[in-house]
């Protein structure tokens, strides 16, 4: 972390616990929310409206939910002193990447590379 200034590291921790807090918000109202409850009545396009809904939903949530892990795993990352660098190849990860996309483990030379080998 040492080509990170403080200051750059404050502001990054800043965005992911906001990230966190407005994600987590988020899912907790997608619990509340009452279409998540057993419907019952309606005729068979209702219920293929409110299963889709649903599924939409669960998917939307499986989404955030991995979001919410790479946004812990950075934050845990900043706390141990090895945020900001790259997890392939040891290089620094230029902290215009990093406000782009505060939870990458990955310098975009790396994250380039896995892409184009990912499905070898």
């Amino acid at each position: 972390m040492e080509h990170l200034t403080k200051e750059q590291v404050e502001e990054l921790k800043k965005d992911l616990v906001e990230r966190r807090e407005k994600l987590l918000e988020h899912m907790r109202q997608q619990i509340k929310d009452p279409s998540n409850v057993a419907f019952e009545g309606g005729d068979e396009i209702d219920r293929a409206d409110l299963e889709e809904e649903r599924f939409i939903t669960f998917r939307i949530t499986g989404r955030e939910a991995r979001l919410l892990k790479k946004i812990d795993y950075a934050l845990r990352k900043i706390e141990m002193g090895t945020f900001g660098v790259c997890e392939m190849c040891g290089k620094p990860i230029p902290f215009e990447r990093l406000k782009a996309r505060p939870v990458t483990t990955m310098c975009i030379e790396c994250k380039e590379y896995e892409e184009e080998h990912e499905n070898e």
